[in-house]
């Protein structure tokens, strides 16, 4: 019994470690956003990985999700003859929630281990100790560009997923399901808020911001040698779509609680 109080005690404090270490590597980080120098090369590198390239995962992965929740209303729907509500749950559902989390998720899978894995190796290769060398201090220089932009075009990921989900099923719900072309898109622009698409945005910002900032840490906290590679990016992941779905919940909360 001892042994096992033991082991927990141990647990938990190994976690609230965890804890105090990546909030001193976010005040960190923070505190560089107005000290100079700057690497506008590195940022605009970043934007382009982070933004542009991940265009194509965001938005078939949004056009899918649009086209299968609008087949699930209907299905859903027609049980109490309301599948007239199609339009207006697809564009509140994919705005609200699916939109921003998925499209969280996409880049926490695919930039968030991206990001772990470059910086981990340059760690093993003594890349950062070089820079170091050369008075160039890593956070700076390696992950305030990343964090930075992952933070600014994560909203626009998220307009354009939302755009495109909606889009997909404007196209089942007319093609598939016979509804009128013309009233679609009505029901689509007269149901949502500007609360809607503002805490979309918001949401988009913030599942940024922890996914970059969660490829930096592990990576730059990484064990040496291949296998330390391998769990700084696996932990990046896990840690980035957990964090990320844990902060949907507070700003639906924030956002919808009234």
């Amino acid at each position: 019994m001892i042994r096992l109080v033991a082991a927990l005690g141990a647990a938990v404090l190994a976690g609230l470690a965890g804890l105090g270490r990546l909030a001193l590597f976010t005040a960190q980080t923070l505190s560089h956003l107005a000290r100079p120098p700057f690497y506008p090369r590195e940022f605009g590198h970043a934007l382009v990985q982070i933004g542009y390239n991940s265009l194509p995962v965001v938005g078939l992965t949004a056009l899918f999700t649009g086209g299968a929740l609008a087949l699930q209303i209907y299905a859903g729907g027609a049980r109490f003859s309301a599948e007239a509500v199609v339009p207006q749950i697809v564009a509140i559902g994919m705005v609200r929630e699916l939109g921003p989390v998925l499209v969280g998720l996409m880049i926490a899978a695919r930039v968030t281990s991206s990001i772990a894995a470059e910086i981990a190796t340059m760690k093993v290769t003594e890349q950062i100790d070089a820079l170091v060398t050369l008075s160039t201090h890593p956070m700076k220089y390696l992950t305030l560009p990343r964090v930075l932009a992952a933070t600014l075009v994560m909203p626009v990921l998220v307009a354009v997923g939302d755009t495109i989900g909606i889009f997909g099923g404007f196209i089942v719900g007319t093609e598939r399901l016979g509804f009128n072309a013309t009233t679609y898109l009505k029901n689509t622009v007269d149901f949502l808020e500007a609360r809607d698409v503002a805490s979309s945005l918001v949401k988009g910002a913030a599942f940024g911001f922890i996914a970059a900032l969660m490829g930096c840490y592990f990576g730059m906290t990484s064990a040496r040698g291949a296998m330390g590679v391998g769990r700084a990016t696996k932990g990046a992941v896990v840690a980035a779509a957990v964090l990320i779905l844990a902060a949907n919940l507070i700003l639906t909360e924030a956002f919808f609680a009234l």
